[in-house]
């Protein structure tokens, strides 16, 4: 079995656009016409430049190869260019394109991917979504506490038992930053009336996106302690774990962290210094689903937990299921609502959410399918904006 084809969709999604602006998924196929689907989460350059970098890491270092020599081509790409380290775009590429494979391997032994990676262990996984406005609301939801608490409450009702909200407001390319008495206010607010509606029947998720310095990270959490979040994640950014293990040892709420980290290397420095519990590994990004095998291992050697990531499309989705699957130490999914929209437009067969599970699938591969028609009917402009855009100014 070898290698032949790669063809990229660069994906808009559209209103309300719930887990980005685009989704970049890619379909290999081999010589005998098998295929495979895969996603890359990769946000920094434009997604067409992404789809280019597909093609042509496609073509030098998985063109012509067996897809079940999954180490030998991942240390190849790992190292183009006489690269070597965790670079987060060519890890992106690869994420989308090993995941492909694993895709083509499960269809043809005719077995879920999770199989081939240790078995099923979770019969169900208990699945979190971020706090997103109702039909009909605007970005305006974000910033209103009594709003945010009532959409809680709903989500709770529909079987919801973790919600995921940033309390603390934007983020910049200027951050870290020390949040001022009004920020804490604000904040230490909106998580008690979202404590005050949901109860005990969910947990609060602290989704903040790196905004604080280590010193602004501890005050925050010292005063959310009392309402008892599962995660305060990514408190600082991301590049000095060294820091956010600072933050870890000065508060009791369990800190979470990974989705812009990649491969095994950047997680174990997370893990060597304390820094968090809770791995948030993203399948589009990690370096696909054996580097995150491998990083779900050693987290489980620390005693720490993995909760895959998710804001980008479903194919993601699908690979983060089957790690989660398989994995021992798996602690809650993150789903966009219940995969419904375009989440489950864009599959031919959409992902199985039940009263706040996710059911895994029993097919072979991924265990989904693209829908290249209602893919190639939401291109992408070539002018777009990014995935994400941080503020290029700095907040107070």
């Amino acid at each position: 079995m070898k290698l032949d084809s790669v063809k990229v969709f660069v994906v808009g999604n559209p209103p309300p656009g719930f887990g980005g602006r685009y989704f970049v998924f890619l379909k290999l196929k081999t010589a005998c016409g098998v295929e495979g689907v895969g996603e890359v989460y990769a946000a920094t350059f434009g997604p067409h430049v992404i789809a280019s970098m597909i093609e042509d890491v496609f073509a030098r270092r998985f063109a012509g190869r067996d897809p079940f020599q999954i180490e030998s081509i991942w240390r190849d790409s790992y190292g183009s260019g006489f690269s070597l380290r965790p670079d987060l775009s060519l890890m992106g590429v690869v994420s989308g394109l090993e995941m492909a494979c694993w895709d083509i391997i499960g269809k043809s032994v005719e077995q879920p991917v999770y199989n081939l990676l240790g078995g099923k262990v979770h019969e169900r996984l208990r699945s979190y979504t971020y706090l997103y406005p109702a039909a009909g609301e605007g970005d305006e939801f974000y910033h209103d506490a009594e709003r945010s608490a009532e959409r809680a409450a709903e989500y709770v009702k529909q079987g919801f038992t973790g919600l995921k909200f940033d309390p603390t407001g934007g983020y910049s390319a200027f951050d870290p930053r020390q949040p001022t008495q009004e920020a804490l206010e604000r904040t230490v607010r909106l998580v008690r009336l979202m404590r005050e509606a949901v109860g005990h029947s969910a947990d609060l998720l602290l989704g903040t996106h790196g905004q604080f310095t280590t010193s602004g990270a501890i005050r925050l959490a010292n005063q959310l302690e009392q309402y008892d979040p599962l995660w305060f994640e990514e408190p600082v950014p991301p590049e000095m774990p060294e820091q956010m293990a600072i933050v870890a040892r000065g508060t009791r709420i369990p800190i979470a962290t990974g989705e812009r980290l990649t491969t095994k290397y950047e997680f174990a420095r997370v893990l060597a210094a304390g820094a968090a519990n809770i791995l948030q590994l993203n399948l589009g990004r990690v370096g696909g689903l054996l580097e995150a095998k491998k990083v779900a291992a050693l987290a489980e050697v620390h005693y720490a937990q993995i909760a895959p990531h998710l804001y980008c499309g479903p194919v993601v989705g699908a690979a983060n299921i089957q790690i989660a699957a398989c994995s021992p130490n798996f602690l809650i999914l993150e789903s966009i609502q219940q995969w419904d929209g375009f989440h489950a437009e864009i599959l031919k067969t959409p992902i199985r959410w039940e009263a706040g599970f996710v059911i895994p699938p029993t097919a072979p591969g991924l265990g989904v399918e693209l829908n290249e028609e209602v893919a190639l009917a939401h291109a992408y402009p070539l002018d777009g904006k990014l995935h994400l855009e941080m503020n290029s100014r700095p907040l107070g």
